[in-house]
């Protein structure tokens, strides 16, 4: 059995130690913060009670059965529904697109066939092969709705100009000729009953896992262990050795009303001059809970600096030729595996992190069976 290091004690950490601990192995997991489940954790606001999503929405929804399996073991899944609303120049609409958003839009009574015919109309021909994220979503939705829905909130978002970015952003609009505006397509959807953060805790709850808070794993230990997993970011492993990789982090303006603010999770606020992008009301993420307070964030997207907690990877043509060099840094390491959002500079849905995850441990595993050394990368992050 092999003393094994985990670095970072959110999703990608904790299902990797749970599946080591189990097979025998000792595991120390170490996180700077002083919590467990990285930008998923939860905890109860002392004064609504309410359960807060601290770093932001997270609705896990996978169709993934073994994965959605996997996790029901940690906690209850509770019936949850992710209905995304959107406001327009003073009017609220219904995300993604649908034939509820095109009637409403543009004043219509269209049936789906009727719709679909009219979006493939408005939709910009001339764009035979989308570049940018500007191209894309013209091509596909038309100048009005793209406009309405798309450039001033990803300007928000992103800081850049849709025509800045490239359209692998995009990468597909879904429109929907029904009135389905459930935001996700997967088969499985739903909300751990007592939190992210209480799966987490119950992944490390094993005898041969020792956990750190508060405690910063620096790359010289790595040689007092058999093998490291390292899921904070690749750049900060190496000490910036090639620059920062570009992030966008978040800030959130907290308010606390009574009764209900908005009458949904999720609003989008599309209009550029609004500077937030979306609110979240926490209490409507636990429909099973009775609040007669409410809790909000406002959310605001900026770049992130050297003390801001990193959100979405950039992923530039200058930040993935400082990934490429970073991946060639991290190739020539010993018994160090690079993993998850950060370690790989990857946007990753949770249930994609837990994915992944299992199918490390798993490899792990069977590396060690077979004498083999473990791949520094599961996941190749420049594809």
């Amino acid at each position: 059995m092999m003393s094994i290091a985990i670095v970072g004690a959110g999703f990608s950490g904790a299902v990797i130690a749970n599946e080591l601990a189990k097979a025998g192995h000792q595991v120390t997991v170490f996180d700077g913060r002083a919590h467990v489940a990285g930008n998923c954790h939860t905890e109860r606001d002392a004064q609504t009670d309410v359960m807060v999503h601290v770093y932001g929405p997270h609705i896990f929804h996978t169709s993934n059965e073994r994965v959605w399996n996997y996790v029901q073991h940690f906690d209850e899944f509770m019936p949850f529904v992710n209905r995304v609303k959107a406001v327009y120049n003073g009017r609220v609409y219904s995300l993604p697109i649908n034939l509820m958003t095109i009637n409403a839009f543009f004043g219509k009574t269209f049936s789906p066939a009727e719709a679909a015919a009219f979006m493939a109309e408005i939709g910009d021909k001339s764009i035979t092969d989308p570049q940018t994220f500007e191209e894309q979503a013209m091509r596909f939705v038309g100048k009005d709705l793209y406009e309405a829905f798309f450039k001033g909130y990803t300007q928000k978002q992103w800081g850049l100009h849709p025509s800045e970015l490239p359209a692998s952003i995009l990468k597909r609009l879904p429109v929907r000729f029904n009135y389905d505006d459930n935001y996700y397509a997967s088969k499985f959807q739903g909300m751990p009953k007592h939190g992210y953060t209480y799966i987490v805790e119950r992944m490390l709850d094993h005898p041969n896992i020792t956990v750190h808070l508060s405690t910063l794993f620096e790359r010289a230990q790595a040689a007092e262990y058999g093998h490291v997993f390292y899921s904070g970011p690749v750049d900060a492993w190496f000490g910036y050795a090639e620059g920062r990789l570009g992030y966008r982090t978040l800030d959130f303006e907290v308010e606390r009303h009574a009764g209900d603010y908005q009458g949904n999770p999720v609003i989008n606020y599309c209009n550029q001059e609004v500077p937030f992008t979306r609110i979240s009301e926490h209490k409507h993420f636990a429909p099973w809970e009775q609040h007669e307070q409410t809790l909000i964030y406002k959310e605001h997207s900026r770049l992130c600096g050297e003390a801001d907690t990193p959100y979405y990877p950039i992923r530039l043509v200058k930040d993935k030729a400082q990934l490429t060099q970073y991946v060639e840094l991290a190739k020539a390491e010993k018994n160090t595996t690079f993993v998850g959002r950060l370690g790989t500079y990857r946007y990753l849905d949770m249930h994609v992190t837990i994915e992944e995850a299992l199918n490390v441990a798993e490899r792990f595993l069977a590396s060690v069976a077979a004498g083999q050394v473990m791949p520094t990368f599961n996941v190749d992050p420049l594809g």
